[in-house]
């Protein structure tokens, strides 16, 4: 359903440790109204609740709550690390456009 960069792996790895992450710890990702292209992203590190998808890959996890599947299937996260600008971003198949910082996108048609 979601894909992890290589690079992202190793940022979200970093970042749990950092954080004493325990091992039910993973990174939630879901999508809400907001943004300047209509939807944008929210990321934190959570446990995993009833409902949630949940995506592993390589001892990591990724928790998406339900009304957000629709909206990330596909998805890739990665982890860019540019002189202008260092996060994850997300490569998301199901935006018909996003902003131009990469935080909000607006859906594809149904």
């Amino acid at each position: 359903m979601i894909s992890i960069t290589s690079s992202a792996l190793g940022h979200l790895k970093a970042l749990l440790v950092e954080k004493n992450a325990g091992s039910t710890t993973g990174l939630r990702l879901r999508v809400e109204k907001g943004g300047c292209a209509g939807m944008q992203y929210v990321m934190a590190l959570d446990e995993a609740r009833e409902g949630d998808a949940v995506e592993t890959q390589d001892g990591v996890s990724v928790l998406i709550d339900p009304s957000s599947v629709e909206f990330l299937r596909g998805c890739e996260i990665d982890y860019v690390d540019s002189l202008s600008d260092s996060g994850f971003k997300l490569n998301n198949p199901n935006a018909a456009r996003s902003c131009g910082c990469g935080t909000s996108f607006e859906p594809r048609p149904a």
